[in-house]
């Protein structure tokens, strides 16, 4: 899709430390990237009593929920050596091979906790012990679910989201964005949306919520238009950078594959 966004702006909301790729693949398409991280990552410090609790190799099964969640859990928890590892998202399973981890499950319909649950391995089990490796907050759908069809399930939270905080320039361009035509913001979950719109609430920036919406699946898009969303929603499969800037693809000639 090379130049295939010739004059198209792109709104870049993931946390500084991963936006970098995302803005490159943006560019090379011939769009113009505004670095504005809605959120910023940060690791929560396990005490010694969880640290042992939460060995992954105590259970059956540990789950990565996010790339965000495998380096600050294999710096305090010892790497899975015979626990079976699942990971919702290819760009989770990439960054724990890249650690030297294999994994043995990958939702294929979605990369989310639905996902994960639709694969045969876990739709019956009963008397599993499972670790799931996460965020702080978020949806207890996968915890809950694997519970009531039978396992045992614990949580590791090794890292929180907090909302960044902008720079009065990168506020102003993304103002001076908003106010014109050709603009996209890409989101990547609920979590960014809503602390993008808190940055930059509808009194500041009144038609940012008509500008295109990139988001990765339809429990985004439904949370966007729950939020206000008014402009065209451009729904991706999945969060992966490449995923994300292949939907992009039918935004330069109008609303094609958009809600």
């Amino acid at each position: 899709m090379t130049r295939a966004l010739a004059g198209v702006t792109v709104v870049v909301t993931r946390p500084a430390a991963q936006a970098s790729s995302f803005a490159a693949l943006v560019t090379q398409a011939g769009a113009t990237p505004i670095l504005f991280p809605a959120i910023e990552i940060e690791p929560i410090e396990l005490d010694d009593a969880a640290r042992a609790r939460l060995a992954p190799d105590g259970f059956d099964w540990t789950v990565y929920t996010s790339a965000n969640a495998v380096a600050p859990s294999l710096r305090q928890l010892p790497p899975p050596t015979r626990t079976r590892v699942a990971a919702i998202g290819r760009g989770t399973a990439r960054a724990l091979a890249a650690r030297g981890i294999a994994v043995d499950a990958v939702p294929t319909t979605t990369a989310e906790s639905e996902g994960l649950l639709a694969l045969p391995p876990f739709l019956d089990v009963r008397g599993a012990s499972i670790l799931i490796v996460k965020g702080a907050g978020g949806r207890s759908l996968l915890h809950d679910e694997l519970i009531r069809r039978g396992a045992t399930v614990a949580c590791a939270e090794v890292y929180r989201r907090v909302r960044a905080t902008p720079a009065p320039a990168a506020l102003a361009e993304l103002k001076r964005a908003s106010e014109s035509e050709g603009l996209i913001v890409a989101a990547t979950s609920t979590e960014v949306l809503s602390a993008l719109l808190e940055l930059a609430p509808g009194a500041q920036l009144p038609r940012l919520r008509d500008a295109s919406l990139l988001v990765p699946g339809g429990r985004v898009a439904a949370a966007a238009r729950a939020h206000g969303w008014r402009g065209p929603v451009i729904v991706a499969p999945g969060a992966e950078d490449s995923v994300m800037i292949e939907a992009l693809a039918p935004a330069a000639g109008g609303a094609s594959g958009s809600t």
